[in-house]
C-alpha cells in the first residue's frame, strides 16, 4: 500500500532574455511516491531546497544514469555498476571500471536515499550530499575516468541533451551541477518499501511465517542478536543507522573507511551501516563483498568477530567472537532479513533503462 507525499514547489518560470540558451520554461512539480509506512513512521524525505523534484528533472536524471556517454570511452554508465535487478548495486565483488581497473569496495545499493538525514554518503562518508555523491564515479580513474569539461563537452554536442536540460532546468546550457542535479532527482526517487515485513508492520499477520517473527525477535534482543542498533527497527523502517561502525572485519585496516575521511585513528575501519533491504538481491555482502552468502554474514557476526582497537562496543561477545547464536537461530534470523526485500522493486518501470 503506497501513498503520495505532495511535496509543495514554486513553479519556475524564467523569463526570456537576449541569452539565446535561457528560454521561457516552466518545470512540473514531481511527487515522490511515499510507502505507508514510512509516511506514517519517519520524517519526511530530505529534498535540497536548491534541486526540489520536477517531472523533467527526474526524466533527465534517469536518462543519464543509464547514459554511457558520462564515461571517458563511452562504454559505461552509473547503471554499469547499479544494475536494477541487484537492488542498484553489483553482483561482483568489485566494480570493473573502463580501463579494466578493478576497484577496491563493493558498489553500495541505491534506493531509499532521501532519509538520509545525516548526509553522509559512501562506505566511507567522503560524500556529504547525494548531488555530491554522484560526481566522484564520473572522476575516479578506477571506475569512469572521466573529466567533468569533457562530460559537459559530449553531452552538449548530441541532440538531444540541449533541449532535455532546457525543459528540466531552462537553460540548454549543460554543467557539471545540472548533471549531478538531475542524476540525484532520479536517485531519490529509488524507493523500496513494500517487503512482506513492511506488510506485516501495516497490519497483514499473514504475510509473514512463526520462523520470520522468531527471527525478528533475536535481531530486536539485546542479549542475543542486537541486530537493531545499527541496522533499525520497526520503527525505523530504513533499516538503517546511517552511521560508521567497526564490525569487527579485521584486527588492521588496509582500508581505512571514514578514518581515511576524517584523519581521526579513532575512525579506522568504521564503514556505513547499509540498510537490510533486499538481502536476497545485494550479494556479496559489507563494504569489500568478502561475505558471498548471508549464513556467511550471520556466522560472522555469531562466533567470527575480530578484535581491534576500534571495533564498537555495540559488537555482542566480542572476547567469544560474537553472539554464539544456535543454528535455529540463525536460520530464524535470516528467514527475517529475507522477508525485508522487496521484488517489485528491482522489476519497477520506473526506475529500468529508458534509453
Amino acid at each position: 500500500m503506497r501513498c503520495f507525499l505532495i511535496i509543495l514547489l514554486t513553479s519556475f518560470l524564467m523569463s526570456c532574455s537576449s541569452s539565446d540558451d535561457t528560454i521561457e520554461y516552466q518545470a512540473i512539480p514531481k511527487d515522490l511516491e511515499i510507502p505507508q509506512l514510512f509516511s506514517n513512521l519517519l520524517l519526511p524525505p530530505t529534498i535540497p531546497s536548491d534541486n526540489p523534484q520536477t517531472i523533467e528533472g527526474v526524466t533527465l536524471g534517469r536518462k543519464l544514469f543509464y547514459e554511457p556517454l558520462l564515461s571517458g570511452d563511452g562504454t559505461q554508465a552509473c547503471a554499469n555498476c547499479h544494475l536494477s535487478e541487484n537492488s542498484f548495486t553489483d553482483s561482483d565483488r568489485f566494480s570493473t571500471g573502463i580501463t579494466g581497473a578493478i576497484g577496491t569496495r563493493n558498489a553500495m545499493p541505491l534506493y531509499n536515499m532521501a532519509w538520509n538525514f545525516e548526509e553522509n554518503f559512501l562506505w566511507d562518508g567522503g560524500a556529504k550530499s547525494l548531488e555530491e555523491q554522484v560526481s566522484d564515479p564520473i572522476e575516479n580513474v578506477i571506475e569512469m575516468n572521466n573529466t567533468w569539461p569533457n562530460v559537459v563537452a559530449t553531452l552538449q554536442s548530441t541532440s538531444i541533451y540541449p533541449e532535455l536540460f532546457t525543459q528540466a532546468f531552462g537553460s540548454s546550457t549543460i554543467t557539471k551541477e545540472l548533471v549531478t542535479k538531475a542524476i540525484a532527482q532520479f536517485e531519490r526517487t529509488i524507493i523500496s518499501g513494500n517487503s512482506r515485513f513492511d506488510q506485516y508492520l501495516l497490519g497483514d499477520q499473514n504475510t509473514v511465517t512463526v520462523s520470520e517473527i522468531r527471527g525478528f525477535n533475536i535481531f530486536m534482543d539485546e542479549e542475543r542478536g542486537d541486530c537493531f542498533h545499527c541496522h533499525g527497527s520497526n520503527s525505523n523502517p530504513i533499516w538503517t543507522d546511517n552511521i560508521f561502525h567497526n564490525n569487527g572485519l579485521d584486527s588492521s585496516f588496509a582500508d581505512l573507511g571514514l578514518g581515511g575521511i576524517t584523519g581521526d585513528p579513532l575512525d579506522n575501519g568504521k564503514f556505513k551501516s547499509p540498510s537490510l533491504r533486499n538481502l536476497a538481491f545485494t550479494a556479496p555482502y559489507m563494504h569489500d563483498g568478502r561475505f558471498e552468502t548471508l549464513d556467511e554474514v550471520i556466522n560472522h557476526y555469531s562466533e567470527g568477530l575480530v578484535y581491534s582497537e576500534t571495533i564498537d562496543p555495540l559488537m555482542k561477545n566480542i572476547a567469544e567472537g560474537g553472539a554464539q547464536l544456535t543454528e535455529v537461530d540463525k536460520a530464524d534470523l535470516k528467514a527475517f532479513l529475507l522477508s525485508l526485500s522487496d521484488p517489485g522493486f528491482t522489476i519497477n518501470p520506473d526506475f529500468q533503462n529508458p534509453n
